[in-house]
């Protein structure tokens, strides 16, 4: 039972995942395992602008508070360039720089990617690699931790590959911690059945205090 119980937490934590990264609460046709209409809006469900960040409209419909995420255009959708990266950070507001939770957060296969990016003229390595723990490639850019993230896009048309945020400010997370857990061992002969029960919630917070990659159409 510890162990059902165990991978039902992790089971959990992976819809959660893919729910905050991914579920759009206004339509939810392709999100139902995660969410759908009744579940968290995913970042990637946001409008994105690449002129300007806006919060969205208050009220009680469904439709309010739909923030504008301020984004970046790749300059190639096949994928991400030192450049990208360069003016993504530029995107960033000043007093959100070099925060405690200013992070970058991207899938392992763009950290990878980015791991054997060279310099157009030549072969020398744009991230070099020191050894050390808090020195490899890519393990920070810019001054800033790399997050890895496996639920994230990876370059493509009309996708988002690499979020830089000052995360506290920027996304917020109300997580119930405590899962309710019920056996029930009356359901069936011979058969023991467990179910579970998890609340969560996630939504833009500052939406200034984010910006994201955008794969060109």
């Amino acid at each position: 039972e510890e162990t059902l119980v165990m991978d039902l937490a992790l089971e959990f934590s992976q819809v959660e995942a893919k729910s905050m990264m991914f579920n759009n609460d206004q339509s939810g046709s392709t999100t139902t395992s995660y969410g759908a209409t009744q579940g968290l809006r995913g970042l990637n469900s946001y409008a994105g602008s690449t002129v300007s960040a806006a919060f969205g409209t208050s009220g009680s419909a469904m439709t309010n508070g739909l923030h504008t995420v301020l984004q970046v255009a790749q300059a190639s959708a096949s994928a991400v360039s030192y450049d990208d990266l360069a003016n993504l950070m530029g995107a960033l507001p000043a007093q959100y720089l070099f925060q405690p939770s200013t992070a970058w957060m991207m899938h392992p296969t763009t950290i990878a990617s980015l791991r054997k990016l060279k310099a157009s003229s030549s072969n020398v390595i744009n991230f070099i690699e020191s050894g050390e723990e808090d020195g490899g490639a890519v393990v920070y850019i810019f001054g800033h931790p790399v997050i890895p993230n496996p639920y994230m896009q990876v370059a493509g048309s009309g996708n988002y590959p690499v979020y830089l945020a000052e995360w506290e400010r920027f996304f917020t997370i109300a997580d119930r911690e405590e899962m309710s857990i019920q056996r029930l061992d009356q359901t069936a002969p011979g058969y023991i059945t467990f179910f579970a029960e998890k609340r969560v919630v996630s939504t833009v917070r500052d939406v200034f205090a984010g910006v994201r990659l955008v794969g060109p159409a």
